[in-house]
């Protein structure tokens, strides 16, 4: 006969039992509404506002009409004037910018003259999302501002093809790739989430296992611990590499164009920096369960947010803001740069800045957390 008094008392067991786990119940709680608030209000796949770049070389009343018609439509906020193709071409590279749309000279004669002037639209194509929307709707935003001139021409100019000509560029994935977007993003996302898993079960092995109050009683010092714990990983982050490389290079045609030595500091203090903040995990958690648990509810944001699955200037304020301090958010632009756009030390040192200052912020954080007692 089943006991229903038994069954009361195993399910108030497990009442106490939650209670006294409280990491696990917290992250139980907390991983759904996490899920709701990224997917609900954070993920956007029709990205607007996205910064550009133009390059003025004729500033009449059509150009002026055009570059009203961009900023009513949303697609891009226009954010620098530039006056040269080497000062432009460096905004598209470092990706501080997403377009760069050029007025060629002499626009407003050749117009009226009916000689279809070229208005020339570069688009960072390395995300092909992002890029999709302001590249399928530029055709349109230069016919809404340019109708009411159209008007005004010699009648033999009416009805034809109109008097301009919008060209578009797609630099660094003419073809719109989606794997050259999303091959060198993986790199990040499987260090992120081996590296951090990794390590985060290193001193919780130790407090299962009942081998923590030797490491504790022995001479070696927190910085000792942390080093030895941790740097045997980086050769396992460097096989990884070297197999995505070779997958990118050799499966997936993914070019790779810029400076090996810049791409070799990053992927160090990335690595770095995801060990760093799997050694902290592993002084929070009590059990390698729990670590497993914390390092999940850090990896998804760190997917989500980073700009690896969803254009990341589609996010609203707070997503980005949460993004910046990220590591995975700054190594996937960086790595992106690198590999697809030929950047070198001079065009990664907006990001590495952040990720360096992230890497010394959990190195520290780890090291006061770590306890030499038991309690």
């Amino acid at each position: 006969m089943i006991s229903f008094s038994r069954i009361a008392a195993v399910f108030i067991k497990e009442l106490v039992q939650m209670r006294r786990d409280r990491p696990t119940f917290a992250i139980m709680i907390m991983v759904p509404v996490m899920q709701l608030a990224l997917f609900g209000f954070a993920i956007n796949t029709d990205p607007r506002h996205l910064p550009a770049a133009v390059e003025l070389r004729d500033e009449g009343p059509l150009t002026r009409s055009f570059l009203a018609s961009l900023k009513q439509s949303t697609y891009v906020e226009i954010t620098d004037i530039v006056h040269g193709e080497a000062q432009g071409e460096e905004l598209l590279r470092s990706g501080k910018v997403n377009f760069l749309i050029v007025i060629p000279e002499n626009f407003e004669s050749d117009f009226v003259r009916g000689e279809r002037p070229e208005i020339l639209v570069a688009a960072d194509a390395s995300d092909p999302v992002a890029a999709s929307g302001v590249i399928g709707a530029v055709g349109e935003i230069a016919r809404r501002a340019f109708a009411p001139e159209l008007d005004r021409l010699p009648s033999k100019l009416r009805g034809g093809a109109p008097p301009y000509n919008v060209v578009v560029h797609r630099q660094y994935n003419p073809e719109g790739v989606t794997a050259f977007n999303i091959v060198p993003g993986l790199l990040g996302v499987i260090l992120t989430m081996t590296m951090t898993m990794i390590t985060s079960i290193a001193l919780t092995r130790e407090r299962e296992r009942g081998t923590y109050e030797a490491l504790l009683s022995s001479p070696v010092r927190p910085l000792e611990i942390m080093v030895g714990k941790t740097t045997p990983y980086i050769l396992v982050g460097a096989i990884q590499t070297g197999i995505i490389l070779l997958a990118a290079r050799y499966v997936f045609d993914i070019p790779f164009t810029g400076n090996m030595a810049a791409f070799v500091l990053v992927l160090s203090i990335f690595i770095f920096t995801n060990l760093m903040l799997g050694y902290l995990i592993s002084t929070v958690a009590r059990t390698q369960m729990q670590a497993m648990q914390m390092t999940f509810f850090v990896f998804l944001p760190s997917i989500l947010l980073s700009g690896f699955m969803f254009p990341f200037r589609a996010m609203p304020a707070w997503a980005r803001a949460i993004g910046e301090a990220l590591p995975n958010t700054h190594f996937l632009r960086m790595v992106r740069e690198i590999m697809l756009k030929g950047a070198s030390f001079a065009d990664i040192q907006g990001d590495l800045g952040p990720l360096l200052l992230i890497l010394f912020v959990l190195a520290g954080i780890a090291l006061l957390r770590f306890q030499r007692t038991l309690d």
